[in-house]
C-alpha cells in the first residue's frame, strides 16, 4: 500500500513529539516536511536523521508556514497533522479550512496516540494558556514531593533552538549546564528556577529516551509544561490551571480545553489581582467542562526584592517574553509590581526597540507598555539589551523567571518580580499529593 505523504504544522516542539512517537518507522506514512512558525530561525532547518530514524536517511526539511498550500500542493501532500499549541479555536480551523481546500486531511492527534507512559509515578502540570502560572505549580509540587522525601525530576516541554542532535536529551542539575547547553533566555527561564529549587531537570527533542533517563534517577517525575500543551506522557495526577485574568479562554483555546477535560485537579489561579466576577466564571466554566475535577483556590503572590527602589521612579517593565506576545498577557509580575510600588510612570519601550524586539512589537500590536524579554539566539540577546539601555527610565522591574542580568549587561538599577505559588484557605494540593503517594505505595 502507498505510504500517506504528510507535513507536520508546528513549531519546534509537539511537532517533533508528534513526529517521534506516532510517525518515527512508521511504514505506512512518509513525512515529506515540516512547517514552523510562533518561534523565530526554525525554517531553513533539517529535522536531522540522526533523530528521524531509518525511512529518513536524509532527514526532513523544515519550511516556513506561510507556504502550506503550495507545499501542499507540489508535494502531493495527503494530510496535514496539527502540531502546535495556544492558539484558538477559531485559529485551528481557519487552518483547517486552508488545508481542506487545497486537497489534504486536516489531522489532529489524541492524547493516546501521543502520550508515552512512564515506569514511575508522574504528576503533570498544564494550563488552558501561557502565562498561566505553570512554573510556580510546577515548583510547589517539586518543593512538596521533596519535603516526603522523593527524589524529583522535572522534564520541561521542549525548546530546541539549537543543534537538535545535541539537544536530544538534556540535563540541567547546576547552573554551568545552563552555558554548556547554550540555553537561549527562553530556555534558561524556565530551567533556572528548578535550579533555584535543587530540582534535576530534563528536556530536548527526543521525549522518550528523556524519559528513560528521568526513570533512572527519580521516584517521582513531573511534567512541566509549555504554553497550554497537552501532557507528553500519561499521568497519574493531572493538574491544569486557569486564568481568571482571561476567562472564557479554558473553553476557546486549543489545546488548553483539552488539558481541562483530562484534569484531574483544575487550579484556579490569581485570586489575589483577578476580578471576583471572573473568579466565578472561570470556576463556572471549568465544572461545567469538567465536573469530576477538584477545583484549587490558589494565589500567585508576587515578590519582589527591595521594592523600595520603585517608588517615584520611572520604571521599564520587562516580561517573560511569550506570555506576552502569542500569550496574549497585558502584563506580569513586573507590570503589578511596578503599580504596587507606586512607580510614576510605566515607560513605553516600543520608540527605543531596534531589530526583532521592534519586529515583536509591529507583529503583537496588543503589547503595550511592557518589554517582551525575548531572547530566542545570541543575535535577539543582544537586540534586547540594547532596547533596554536605550530606553529613557530610572528603573529595570524583571518580571521574568530567570534574573535577565546574568545573560545581559544592563546600565540602570535593576529589581526582580517573581510569582509564587500560595493555597489562600486549607492546602489541597498537599493532600491530594499525599494521597497520589499513598495509591502508589510511595509512603
Amino acid at each position: 500500500m502507498q505510504r500517506k505523504r504528510v507535513i507536520i504544522m508546528g513549531a519546534a516542539g509537539r511537532d517533533f513529539h508528534n513526529f517521534n512517537v506516532y510517525f518515527r518507522d512508521n511504514d505506512d506514512y512518509e513525512v515529506v516536511a515540516f512547517t514552523a512558525t510562533q518561534i523565530p530561525n526554525i525554517d531553513g532547518r533539517k529535522y536531522p536523521a540522526e533523530l528521524a530514524g531509518k525511512l529518513y536517511p536524509q532527514g526532513i526539511p523544515i519550511y516556513r508556514e506561510d507556504g502550506l498550500e503550495r507545499f501542499i500542493k507540489d508535494l502531493e501532500i495527503d494530510e496535514v497533522i496539527f502540531s502546535y499549541s495556544d492558539v484558538s479555536h477559531e485559529y485551528v480551523m481557519h487552518k483547517a479550512s486552508r488545508a481542506q481546500a487545497t486537497g489534504a486531511n486536516f489531522v489532529i492527534l489524541g492524547a493516546k496516540q501521543t502520550m508515552l507512559k512512564s515506569k514511575v509515578p508522574l504528576i503533570a502540570v498544564c494550563a488552558i494558556r501561557t502565562g498561566c502560572g505553570k512554573s510556580a505549580v510546577t515548583r510547589e509540587v517539586c518543593r512538596l514531593l521533596k519535603e516526603k522525601g522523593k527524589k524529583v525530576a522535572a522534564i520541561r516541554h521542549p525548546m530546541p533552538y539549537g543543534d537538535l542532535v545535541k539537544q536530544s536529551v538534556q540535563r540541567f542539575e547546576k547552573y554551568d549546564d545552563l552555558a554548556a547547553h547554550e540555553c537561549t533566555i527562553e530556555e534558561m527561564e524556565e530551567y533556572e528556577p528548578h535550579i533555584d529549587q535543587g530540582t534535576i531537570v530534563y528536556a530536548g527533542v527526543d521525549y522518550g529516551a528523556i524519559l528513560k533517563k528521568a526513570e533512572e534517577e527519580a521516584d517521582v517525575i513531573v511534567w512541566d509544561g509549555g504554553n497550554n500543551d497537552l501532557s507528553f506522557y500519561k499521568p497519574d495526577l493531572y493538574i491544569t490551571i486557569v486564568d481568571p485574568h482571561r476567562p472564557g479562554h479554558e473553553a476557546t483555546f486549543f489545546p488548553g480545553e483539552s488539558n481541562v477535560l483530562l484534569a484531574d485537579i483544575v487550579i484556579v489561579g490569581k485570586q489575589d489581582s483577578a476580578e471576583p466576577e471572573n473568579i466565578a466564571k472561570v470556576k463556572e466554566s471549568a465544572k461545567a467542562l469538567n465536573p469530576n475535577a477538584a477545583i484549587i483556590d490558589a494565589y500567585l503572590n508576587i515578590e519582589v526584592d527591595e521594592p523600595e527602589k520603585i517608588k517615584g521612579c520611572k520604571a521599564l517593565a520587562v516580561e517573560d517574553g511569550p506570555t506576552t506576545t502569542h500569550g496574549g498577557m497585558a502584563y506580569g509580575a513586573a507590570v503589578i509590581a511596578a503599580k504596587k510600588y507606586e512607580a510614576t510612570a510605566l515607560v513605553d519601550p516600543r520608540p527605543f526597540a531596534v531589530g526583532s524586539i521592534k519586529g515583536a512589537f509591529e507583529k503583537y500590536t496588543e503589547i503595550g507598555s511592557l518589554l517582551p524579554a525575548l531572547g530566542y539566539g545570541e543575535q535577539q540577546i543582544r537586540e534586547l539589551e540594547e532596547t533596554i539601555n536605550k530606553t529613557d527610565c530610572d528603573i529595570v522591574v524583571i518580571g521574568t523567571p530567570i534574573d535577565l542580568s546574568k545573560k545581559i549587561k544592563i546600565n540602570k538599577p535593576i529589581v526582580r518580580a517573581k510569582y509564587e505559588f500560595a493555597e489562600p484557605a486549607e492546602p489541597k494540593l498537599e493532600a491530594m499529593i499525599t494521597k497520589l503517594m499513598l495509591d502508589k505505595g510511595l509512603c
